[in-house]
């Protein structure tokens, strides 16, 4: 569609010393403004870190035994991660993934699942995990989208029910994983790289290619963005929305899987505040906590540098207490460029 300019606006002679075309930003001032310029600044500062770790733990931090140290430290807080970035996108918030995780973890431990799994294979347990995800997912999707409940109080229902329900199945009891098959699966490596890494990655691909290339993610942004125009738009959002919870709910059961095979247990202690590690990542990230606007590269830094910054302070053997003031810091910045952001996208 041809630009439209009012007649008196395009008859009027410019004013003198006046340009005859607006002055536009650069290509690199647009690149370096959007999700480029977004994501560069969290590689660099990943790199900060990096340099810093070189210099303060020397070689027992820049290793290649210690880099797989950092990525499996990542992996299940970032599959959580990922999942949160979609709800965030549409403008919720997921509370509970840290306790879903947990509670998936119990299920698929107990004795008569592992049981079955030896009877039959131990993908069941996987389906076990999976299953106690999207239904705690789906629960969560549906009070919101047709209970109206606020998806704060929701989820926070959710986070002290399911670890409620889980420390009843296990009797507060920490269940051993006993099953072969399960455990040479999710304890091997690929290339010499830990399985649950690459589920991580695999997880984050996938991801990716939902938020950007689909016309799921298409919608997720819009919800985001504006649900009342989504829906005028034909959108069918409450239904949308519950998709997008169990999705997150998805994810924590992935991550139940991963942290099964890390651990070999189950607990009802599994993922205790996973969920303000998640949500603080995806906001470093870049995605908005107002919706709208999500990334999941934005997002996979986010934990990065999360996991690299914990990494640091283990290998110089500082204070935890100091960390959690970094990352409060961290989180606090990251906030208020967000801000800034959003304040320059809306002139």
């Amino acid at each position: 569609m041809s630009e439209q300019k009012s007649p008196i606006l395009a008859d009027a002679a410019p004013l003198p010393g006046a340009s005859h075309q607006t002055e536009r930003p650069s290509a690199v001032k647009r690149i370096l403004g959007g999700s480029v310029g977004r994501n560069l600044g969290l590689v660099i500062a990943l790199v900060v870190l990096f340099i810093i770790g070189t210099i303060t733990a020397g070689e027992r931090f820049a290793n290649i035994d210690n880099v797989l140290t950092i990525l499996r430290l990542a992996s299940i807080i970032g599959v959580i991660s990922i999942g949160m970035t979609f709800v965030i996108t549409a403008a919720g918030i997921d509370l509970s993934v840290g306790s879903v995780m947990g509670l998936a973890t119990v299920v698929a431990s107990l004795t008569a699942v592992q049981l079955a799994a030896t009877q039959t294979s131990w993908i069941l347990m996987v389906v076990v995990a999976l299953a106690v995800g999207a239904v705690a997912g789906l629960v969560n999707g549906v009070v919101i989208a047709y209970g109206n409940v606020v998806a704060f109080m929701a989820t926070l229902a959710m986070l002290v029910g399911a670890r409620g329900l889980a420390e009843l199945i296990s009797g507060r009891r920490t269940q051993i994983v006993t099953n072969t098959g399960f455990l040479e699966f999710t304890r091997g490596s690929l290339l010499g790289v830990p399985l649950l890494i690459w589920i991580f990655v695999i997880v984050a691909i996938a991801a990716w290619i939902l938020l950007n290339r689909t016309t799921f993610g298409r919608r997720t942004v819009a919800i985001g963005g504006n649900a009342e125009a989504s829906r005028l738009a034909g959108i069918k959002v409450k239904r949308h929305l519950v998709m997008v919870y169990m999705l997150s709910g998805l994810t924590a059961g992935i991550a139940a899987i991963m942290m099964l095979g890390r651990t070999t247990a189950g607990t009802s202690t599994h993922g205790t505040l996973y969920e303000l590690d998640a949500i603080a990542a995806v906001v470093v990230g870049g995605t908005l906590l107002i919706g709208g606007r999500g990334t999941i590269v934005g997002t996979i830094l986010g934990v990065l540098i999360f996991s690299t910054l914990t990494n640091i302070f283990t290998q110089n053997n500082l204070d935890t207490s100091v960390q959690a003031i970094a990352k409060g810091l961290i989180i606090v910045i990251a906030v208020l460029l967000q801000q800034r952001f959003a304040t320059r996208d809306t002139r």
